[in-house]
């Protein structure tokens, strides 16, 4: 089909407002935290993500971008070191890089890796090891599941800081900084680091027991069932725990039995199997199976595999959510640099309370996985909204909403965290629900004690506290050097990262961030450059990989949710009035396009910037025009789905 022109059209709006009343489909939310583990770490070589193929990574003044970090002295010829593969060797690596760690996952790193917002210290701060990542090979269960449903490509930790206080947020949606709802005139102790000894470690710093409202509390006072699931082996990963509430709450209390008791993983099982688990559930894993290194990814994967099937075997899986997280980094590196608030925001700064850093942004941190399981979000989706641990409770407190409850309402997050991070509402489509369920990799079973059963059995004697399963210490027995030797040299220098990504692509779901190349289709039919001149429609294909159909967006400032689109073909930008739909090198001459997400069928619509009814549409025709009904394509709603795609 002959390439047609671009076209303006003057259009109603069309509006990308979420319908709250189809939250009411879902009946029971489960909220399923792992550990330690950065996004680029797992996912960086996932076709359709914002991984290692990144368009708008960052450059910093030196001329170096976020994934060429520096290393003192020179290694080898070289002074960068970029990602690398951590079984690059193959052997009995693969089995040994199972229970390796990387580098330090605390305040001190995180602040001295960001390094005031160039991201670049990562090797001084944290060691070569953190730039090992894992590819598909190394973790088939987890990419089925990501693969299977819709993950997050722009969640993160919630603070620069370590398992505790990021546990602690997305239990309680703070950490008592000074200044934050929960603190407003900083007199009480704040948490920000993995510190759980009675009274402060001075004053106003890593303060124990915690005080503040917890999400829980606010369900059970608007009668929202809920429990919080575990074992006695939980990795002392139940941050209810460690509220003085919980610990004097009387034996019998809602307090106790549904935040602070231990009815074991089993109980969860049996309830997702008779189809009567609460409303929200809690889920913390026992410590083998958590992914915190030296604990192994593979029995992770069995975990998470067993939560799943539990899930979509359940006769309640057409009405519930499982989101699936990590708590934080785990001294491993991803390349996007956290986007911090403006300085001064309330309860999001502060002085470095070790004399390190001066006055910093407390978060957000560092990218880490989260997926969406359910009939509302199957189909290998990804959600390109920032994200992080608040992101949970704001999509309770909507669930809560729409269905009739009044008062499940966070006073302890910041304004800020409101603003900027997702409810993650746009993530689903409630008016095409697909209730299949995709083949995943089944991971083995995790190696029992000695005389103990093969299999998860549940609930552990008292008084037993590391679990039944011996993976990690069998592993770091039988390989005593798990971690390989760093690859530091001119291959690892020269190589060329995108290379390193599956080749695919995802459709997109949510507002539009930077990070990915994007086709534009409407009707079997996609944006194009047209030989470098104009910008014109041809057919899209299957696999969405024609590089002239290929697009990179950047931030035009103003909204969040406008942006210059350029061509991955020949890097020209789509020009402005008067020329409106040629091609521009200059970005001076780009024109600025507002991008409207519509949860109504995932669809996009384009019009210009700073304008309320200019809307970007094709036609048979090949002149511009203007209408004052709604744009449409030969008769239909003009509309754009929006793919991710990742090609060499």
């Amino acid at each position: 089909m002959r390439p047609r022109r671009l076209l303006l059209a003057a259009a109603l709006a069309v509006g990308p407002a979420v319908h709250a009343e189809s939250l009411e489909d879902i009946k029971h939310i489960v909220l399923f935290m792992q550990e330690n583990r950065a996004f680029d770490h797992y996912y960086g070589t996932m076709a359709g993500v914002r991984g290692f193929a990144d368009p708008n990574v960052q450059v910093n003044p030196d001329g170096r971008s976020v994934f060429e970090q520096p290393i003192s002295p020179a290694q080898n010829g070289v002074d960068i070191l970029k990602p690398w593969h951590l079984n690059y060797l193959g052997g009995e690596w693969v089995n040994a890089t199972q229970c390796m760690g990387a580098g330090d996952n605390g305040w001190g790193t995180m602040h001295a890796a960001y390094n005031g917002g160039l991201g670049n210290n990562w090797n001084v701060a944290d060691g070569g090891y953190s730039m090992g990542y894992y590819t598909r090979a190394d973790l088939p269960t987890h990419f089925d599941i990501v693969e299977g449903w819709t993950i997050l490509d722009m969640s993160t930790q919630s603070l620069l800081a370590a398992t505790d206080p990021n546990r602690i947020h997305w239990m309680s949606g703070s950490t008592n900084i000074p200044g934050s709802p929960s603190n407003p005139d900083g007199k009480g102790g704040m948490i920000i680091d993995n510190s759980a000894t009675p009274g402060c470690e001075r004053p106003g710093l890593n303060c124990f027991p915690f005080v503040w409202k917890t999400f829980p509390e606010y369900l059970e006072e608007a009668g929202v069932s809920w429990q919080v699931w575990q074992d006695f082996d939980n990795f002392e990963d139940n941050m209810l725990a460690y509220f003085e509430q919980y610990q004097l709450a009387p034996k019998g209390s809602a307090l106790r039995q549904k935040g602070n008791s231990y009815p074991g993983l089993n109980a969860f099982f049996d309830r997702a199997a008779n189809g009567t688990l609460p409303q929200v559930s809690w889920i913390v894993g026992p410590q083998e199976l958590a992914e915190h290194p030296p604990n192994m990814p593979i029995d992770g994967a069995w975990l998470q595999k067993k939560v799943v099937d539990a899930i979509t075997n359940s006769p309640a899986y057409n009405e519930t959510v499982l989101i699936i997280s990590y708590d934080e980094q785990g001294g491993w590196a991803d390349h996007v640099v956290p986007d911090v608030p403006d300085r001064d925001t309330p309860g999001e700064w502060m002085q470095d309370p070790y004399n390190q850093f001066g006055y910093v942004p407390v978060g957000p941190g560092w990218r880490t996985p989260r997926y969406i399981i359910s009939p509302w979000t199957r189909g290998g989706y990804v959600f390109t909204e920032r994200a992080d641990h608040s992101s949970d409770i704001l999509f309770v407190e909507q669930w809560a909403a729409a269905n009739g409850y009044s008062g499940v309402y966070s006073n302890e997050l910041t304004q800020w965290r409101r603003d900027h991070m997702s409810n993650l509402v746009n993530a689903f489509d409630f008016n095409n629900p697909d209730y299949s369920i995709p083949p995943i990799t089944q991971a083995r079973t995790p190696e029992p004690l000695p005389n103990e059963p093969s299999r998860y059995t549940g609930n552990l004697t008292l008084g037993s506290l590391t679990g039944p399963w011996v993976g990690p210490a069998r592993c770091l027995s039988d390989y005593k050097a798990p971690n390989p030797p760093i690859p530091y040299g001119r291959a690892n220098a020269n190589q060329i990262l995108s290379q390193l990504v599956e080749e695919g692509f995802k459709p997109v779901r949510g507002q539009l961030t930077e990070g990915r190349y994007l086709t534009f289709e409407i009707f079997g039919n996609a944006l194009t450059n047209i030989d470098g001149c104009f910008v014109g429609i041809s057919r899209s294909t299957e696999r969405h990989e024609d590089i002239r159909q290929r697009w990179v967006i950047h931030a035009a400032g103003g909204s969040s949710n406008d942006f210059f689109i350029q061509s991955a073909q020949d890097e020209k930008y789509i020009a402005s009035l008067p020329s409106i739909g040629s091609l521009t090198s200059d970005i001076k001459g780009a024109q600025a396009f507002t991008i409207s997400y519509n949860v109504q069928g995932s669809t996009y619509s384009l019009r210009l910037a700073q304008t309320s009814n200019s809307f970007v549409s094709v036609d048979s025709q090949t002149n511009m025009y203007s209408s004052q009904s709604p744009v449409r394509w030969e008769g239909a709603l003009g509309l754009f789905n929006i793919f991710s795609v990742s090609y060499h």
